[in-house]
């Protein structure tokens, strides 16, 4: 069960860090933006806190099995997917988070209602289009540890490729 906790949690850093990686570059994007008209722009913290939480609903998405329908099909097939139903959740959870927040701050249901259909859609329709570009590598990466292995990919994203010490010695050939 240990080694079960482990691994998810190593999952689960890997991607928030994966999200945070964009969402933070979008951060320094739109303060850059932003400092153009003198406007004080500093959400990283934000940044973070939602790379962890997207990161936990791709986590629970992954446990109940969300979008593994067309598993077999050539990989891009599953991937692309997999991005438009985890972009569905993820719209899904921003509409129980804002009902979530209008609760705790004591707003009565026709108030949360009223609000969520008072919000501007082209600024959450412009939040989905963004998870929906970032979950595409996420999930295309995903794909192939599926077929490789996560192992595999880890050893070969961060560990020496022994074939590659070999051309530097001269003793194989490319693979061209």
């Amino acid at each position: 069960m240990w080694s079960r906790f482990v691994v998810e949690m190593r999952k689960f850093a890997v991607i928030a860090a994966f999200l945070f990686f964009f969402f933070g570059a979008f951060a320094t994007y739109r303060r850059l933006i932003l400092a153009q008209y003198q406007i004080d722009y500093f959400v990283y913290g934000y940044a973070l806190v939602e790379s962890l939480v997207l990161a936990k609903v791709v986590m629970l998405g992954d446990m109940l099995h969300f979008g593994e329908r067309f598993r077999g099909k050539p990989h891009i097939i599953p991937t692309l997917y997999r991005t438009f139903v985890f972009s569905i959740l993820v719209l899904a959870f921003t509409i129980l988070e804002e009902v979530i927040k209008g609760l705790f701050h004591g707003e009565g249901p026709m108030a949360v209602i009223a609000r969520l259909a008072a919000m501007n859609r082209a600024e959450i329709a412009a939040k989905i289009l963004v998870v929906f570009i970032v979950f595409i590598p996420l999930f295309a990466i995903w794909e192939i540890a599926n077929v490789i292995g996560p192992s595999k990919l880890a050893e070969m994203f961060f560990e020496r490729d022994p074939a590659d010490l070999k051309l530097r010695e001269g003793t194989a050939a490319p693979l061209h």
